[in-house]
């Protein structure tokens, strides 16, 4: 099955790369990759075992990759980030994350199995289309966790959630849009890997998790967006329509990960989209 290949990955990743991460070796520059960030040690180490793992098991999909760029198959398509959050990696900030995705044609709807592991710790997030979410082989969903039994705001309010928000690099006028949310919220969060941080998501730590500064690419994306889904949680563009992308290299994004209906009408005034 694809998604065994793709966990298999996933581990030959963490097994390659978990003694160069945070090293000058692992630091070490190699120009820029395809999505135009600088190339490091880690990030090509990353790739390699990843393609190794494809060459093992015969399985040629079109890869498009964050530093390689596209390679072209003939098995449907792969879309990687085989080390997203490279400057943590860089500076042995243990929160970074290898993604995965396998989709059957060119959308992000299309992606139909996901891998992400966190290359800290080897912690595994994995789904298959309308099979669930997985956190190291337990069932997750968005919402719930060990201390939350369901995903029910209905008490809350905005000062008592969790939001994760990557305000990076963000423009005036978009830091103005989110203004008010960050104003109102007591716990926003942002750790440098935004696939890893929606796998946090889709496991319950959160309660929702922004990004509307349109840079996300689709190789950071798409693996967490099907764990996401799958996990029971909505995911947005930043006009209110359902996500949705091709998976071209430097196709970027805007987007907002919720729980459910009653979170998305909690922050949509606030963030001005249309209800």
């Amino acid at each position: 099955m694809i998604i065994d290949i793709l966990k298999e990955a996933c581990y030959e990743v963490y097994q390659n790369t978990r003694n160069v991460i945070g090293t000058v070796e692992g630091n070490e520059k190699f120009g820029r990759g395809a999505g135009g960030d600088i190339s490091r040690k880690i990030d090509l180490d990353a790739e390699k075992s990843v393609r190794d793992t494809l060459n093992r098991h015969n399985f040629n999909p079109t890869i498009i990759g964050e530093e390689c760029g596209v390679i072209q198959g003939k098995d449907g398509f792969l879309i990687m980030d085989a080390m997203d959050g490279t400057m943590n990696a860089s500076r042995g900030i243990p929160f970074c994350c290898c993604s995965l995705a396998y989709s059957i044609d060119f959308r992000l709807s299309s992606v139909v199995d996901a891998a992400v592991i966190d290359l800290s710790v080897g912690d595994l997030y994995y789904a298959s289309k309308e099979k669930g979410a997985y956190w190291n082989g337990d069932r997750i969903y968005a919402g719930r966790s060990k201390t939350r039994n369901n995903n029910s705001i209905s008490e809350q309010h905005i000062q008592d959630i969790i939001i994760g928000m990557n305000i990076s690099g963000i423009s005036e006028d978009t830091f103005n849009r989110l203004s008010s949310v960050i104003s109102k919220s007591l716990h926003i969060r942002h750790f440098g890997a935004n696939a890893l941080e929606l796998c946090y998501f889709a496991r319950g730590l959160m309660d929702a998790y922004i990004d509307f500064r349109g840079k996300i690419r689709v190789t950071d994306m798409a693996a967490a967006y099907l764990i996401v889904k799958e996990a029971g949680a909505k995911i947005y563009s930043d006009n209110g329509s359902e996500l949705e992308s091709e998976l071209g290299v430097n196709k970027t994004m805007s987007f907002m990960a919720v729980i459910g209906d009653e979170m998305y009408k909690m922050l949509s005034e606030d963030l001005k989209i249309n209800t």
